[in-house]
């Protein structure tokens, strides 16, 4: 049967899932990591069993190989044939790309021309493109952008307060992140409700080590807390989310740093859950604390009340709100920061179900049918999301060519 693969390619690592897309179901997924560095590992799970050896992984090339040499020697495909599709997720498509797209040769150079909004992933994003490419010529390569559902944000809601010419001339706007997971989990969130997705008012929090609020309106996103870079918007693991700007300059003379990158670097990897706490970056860790130490309290404190001022920012700007979704690591596992943001918007009608919110990882209502303002937890699947963008493709490719017309040349003799 038909397969498809998603790609979530790193600078170091390169993550995949495997589709049977006849019932969606997963055949396998995994993790390829330290890419370009000693020690690499590989780790493949499929059905029951796990797949796991170190190895020396040259670059993206040598990873993809093995990892199609490993699809055949564990007998999750018995041929590269059965893979018709590899979808590739491609982290800024600035305002170029609106939907996800086929690629080729110009769709690639179009990508390396925007690796200035994003000079981190997309250089590793177009090695897994270039790497497939190579070794499964007959699949139909995909890329799939986390900036394009945002392009459908009204300019107003994208555009900085800003010298103009600085978005006319140089891109200079919001464009987002997250777009996969907030396309999926609304779109599954308005199945749950039984109402068309274009009649609700949604507010998606990806809560995870990277995290944003998506405002979503008539199924379009309408507005989203990050900005030209994931920096901005509310405070996450190791990024200090929304700061004024006029900081930089203050700290780098305090610090007698004699570069911008200096500052960036900290408010990308110091700052956030960990530069408050001092404790970790991760949720789990600073929830262990945070009955004994002040500093992991006020992180917590700080995260919440983030959510809560984006979320009573969005339901203004959206003249009201059906639902409120959590998703990603924080948002489908911690019940206690779930908890603690639905009871400061208890004003607007969420009633906490303590039972179904003592869950993990399910899709799930977690407040009252009684709430004027339902709230959920939905699992993200960008992976799925990906695998299906594929499909939509692969099958509007085939119709396409099915309906193209015949043309006979005649011959005169």
């Amino acid at each position: 049967m038909a397969k498809i693969i998603a790609i979530n390619a790193g600078s170091s690592s390169l993550k995949f899932k495997l589709f049977e897309m006849e019932g969606e179901k997963v055949l396998a997924q995994g993790l390829f990591d330290r890419i370009g560095i000693s020690n690499g590992t590989i780790k493949i799970k499929y059905g029951e069993k796990e797949y796991r050896k170190e190895a020396e992984l040259k670059d993206h090339a040598v990873a993809v190989k093995r990892l199609l040499q490993l699809l055949l020697k564990l007998g999750i495909v018995q041929d590269f044939a059965e893979i018709v599709g590899v979808g590739h997720r491609v982290v800024a498509g600035g305002e170029y790309f609106k939907k996800s797209v086929a690629v080729n040769s110009r769709i690639i150079r179009r990508i390396n021309e925007l690796t200035e909004y994003a000079p981190i992933h997309n250089p590793a994003n177009l090695m897994g493109i270039e790497a497939f490419r190579k070794i499964l010529p007959n699949a139909v390569s995909v890329a799939v952008f986390d900036t394009s559902f945002h392009q459908t944000m009204p300019k107003e809601n994208y555009v900085y307060s800003v010298p103009y010419e600085w978005y006319h001339k140089y891109g200079a706007r919001r464009y987002g992140a997250h777009g996969t997971s907030h396309r999926y989990v609304v779109q599954v969130a308005a199945h749950m409700m039984e109402k068309p997705l274009k009649q609700l008012k949604l507010i998606s929090c990806h809560l995870g080590a990277g995290a944003s609020l998506c405002a979503v309106k008539n199924g379009k996103s309408f507005d989203t807390s990050m900005g030209f870079t994931p920096l901005t918007g509310i405070t996450m693991a190791t990024r200090s989310g929304d700061v004024d700007v006029s900081l930089i300059s203050f700290m780098m003379q305090k610090l007698d740093m004699h570069s911008m990158p200096e500052v960036i670097y900290d408010l990308n990897k110091k700052s956030g859950l960990l530069g408050i706490s001092g404790i970790s970056s991760d949720m789990r860790d600073i929830e262990a604390k945070c009955k004994t130490d002040e500093r992991a309290q006020l992180a917590i404190n700080i995260f919440v009340k983030d959510v809560v001022k984006y979320v009573g920012a969005y339901m203004a700007e959206m003249g009201g709100l059906d639902g409120i979704i959590f998703t990603a690591g924080i948002g489908e596992n911690s019940g206690y920061i779930r908890e603690k943001i639905m009871k400061r918007l208890e004003f607007l009608g969420i009633e906490v179900d303590e039972k179904a919110n003592a869950k993990r990882g399910v899709a799930e209502f977690i407040s009252t049918p009684t709430s004027r303002v339902a709230a959920l937890m939905i699992p993200t699947n960008e992976e799925l999301m990906i695998a299906r963008d594929v499909k939509t493709i692969i099958e509007a490719k085939i119709e396409k060519e099915k309906l193209a017309p015949v043309v006979i040349k005649s011959h005169s003799n």
